[in-house]
């Protein structure tokens, strides 16, 4: 009996050094999780029961379970090294085209294949929740996983829609009483240009000429919500590459034309030097200073003809110098990729030479009822089985799941000082286990030798 009961003891002892061995082989292994070997007793039954001086029958391993304590963060210099800060897994599919075989792992070592897929070392690829848009404010469908892969089309331009031009018209200056003429410099009292784009990412030269027309002091203007009188007011126009464009539609009192024709628009600011019209009420709200343009055709080009918003709005008229205190525009010309950058919350952009960004999707993130209940499969992935618990979608810093590091690393969760321990101990016990084998031996020897 005593044979037996040492023998699975080598056994048990055995199974701690392998497991504290293969501990120490992955001491650096990106997101490795160190094991434990967990043991119960033995005792032999039978129709009785175990009796009080019944003595036991050994051990065995009940266990080699994972612990899923978070590894320390190694930062390095590559954008897709993701490490998870908290709790979840990556959600990986067997590859870009077998997206219904999942697994699991927390090691985020990903790199772009020769077909522009973010996968592993093993080729597995990283999935995603798919963008609803081009922004992230169209959000993510979390129902809907899907590979990343780049290509060409995300580098496409994008044709100028909205100009915002905030600036600060000089109260000092004289008011002008000629008609305006982009071509007499005293007929405008400043000017100022922006680039914007087409549809084939061309770019134009958007041009805006600002003349004073002094105070305001008309009675009755034609308009059912005027300006009121003693308003400071300038008329603006435009032009596009020097050809004039029009404003559309222009907000009454409709006073401003240029010598040419051409159609303007009437700002008026206040005493207190803002912007207080054109004041239009688009879908129930009021919008001060927005002025639309006409169409303006691109010649010599097949690209769509320009359809721009000019802002004004901010705009301020004040004792100061002129000056341009802000001014965007919306279009892009074309670009090539330039990087991938991820945020905490996991969305993954690919950065143009543009200045675009288009968000490509959402890291999916997945976390189990019981971790310890996963398959090991090696490689550092995990599956779900029958102990683990249904997977349970997410995504980063919300519903309990930790944040994402872009450029960074979980590394191994071994401690090696602690291993090292363990290795005495377990060195021990197959040395004791040993001993009794060899004690029985001794006994059984003497009784064999007895006369």
């Amino acid at each position: 009996m005593a044979f037996t009961t040492a023998l699975s003891g080598l056994n048990a002892a055995s199974n701690n050094l392998a497991v504290t061995g293969n501990n120490i082989a992955n001491a650096n292994t990106t997101g490795f999780k160190k094991s434990r070997s967990e043991f119960v007793d033995v005792y032999a039954s039978s129709l009785g029961g175990v009796g009080k001086t019944t003595p036991g029958a050994g051990v065995r391993v009940a266990n080699v379970a994972q612990q899923f304590q978070q590894g320390n963060l190694q930062f390095t210099e590559n954008s897709l090294d993701l490490a998870i800060s908290g709790e979840g897994f990556f959600t990986l599919a067997k590859s870009p085209a077998e997206i219904e075989d999942k697994v699991y792992t927390r090691a985020g070592e990903f790199k772009l294949d020769k077909d522009g897929n973010i996968v592993n070392n093993q080729g597995q690829a990283l999935l995603v929740y798919r963008p609803n848009g081009t922004k992230i404010s169209d959000g993510f469908s979390q129902g809907v996983l899907q590979p990343i892969k780049l290509n060409a089309t995300q580098g496409l331009p994008a044709a100028s829609e909205n100009v915002t031009l905030q600036v600060n018209l000089d109260a000092q200056e004289d008011a002008i009483t000629s008609a305006f003429n982009a071509a007499d410099s005293t007929t405008y009292t400043t000017q100022t240009s922006a680039t914007v784009y087409d549809t084939l990412g061309e770019s134009h030269i958007l041009t805006s000429y600002f003349v004073n027309k002094g105070v305001y002091t008309a009675a009755s203007p034609p308009s059912a919500t005027p300006p009121g009188t003693g308003f400071s007011k300038w008329e603006v126009y435009h032009s596009m590459d020097g050809t004039a464009v029009n404003v559309k539609n222009p907000a009454p009192p409709a006073t401003a034309t240029g010598a040419g024709g051409e159609i303007g628009e009437t700002l008026y600011f206040d005493s207190a030097g803002k912007i207080q019209f054109p004041a239009k009420v688009v879908s129930g709200s009021t919008t001060i200073g927005s002025v639309a343009l006409e169409d303006f055709p691109i010649t010599n080009s097949s690209a769509s003809p320009l359809s721009i918003k000019m802002n004004y709005d901010r705009s301020t008229h004040l004792s100061a110098k002129f000056s341009v205190d802000n001014l965007t525009q919306d279009g892009l010309p074309a670009g090539r990729l330039t990087g991938i950058d991820i945020d905490k919350e996991g969305v993954v952009f690919a950065r143009f030479s543009n200045g675009g960004s288009t968000p490509l999707g959402k890291v999916a993130l997945t976390r189990f009822p019981s971790a310890q209940g996963l398959v090991k499969l090696g490689d550092t992935l995990w599956a779900q089985s029958a102990n683990s618990g249904e997977p349970i979608p997410g995504e980063a810093g919300a519903n309990n799941f930790g944040i994402i590091q872009s450029g960074a690393l979980e590394g191994s969760n071994v401690d090696l000082a602690a291993q090292l321990v363990n290795l005495i101990v377990a060195q021990q016990s197959y040395q004791a286990n040993a001993q009794t084998i060899s004690t029985e031996d001794t006994i059984t020897q003497t009784i064999l030798n007895i006369r």
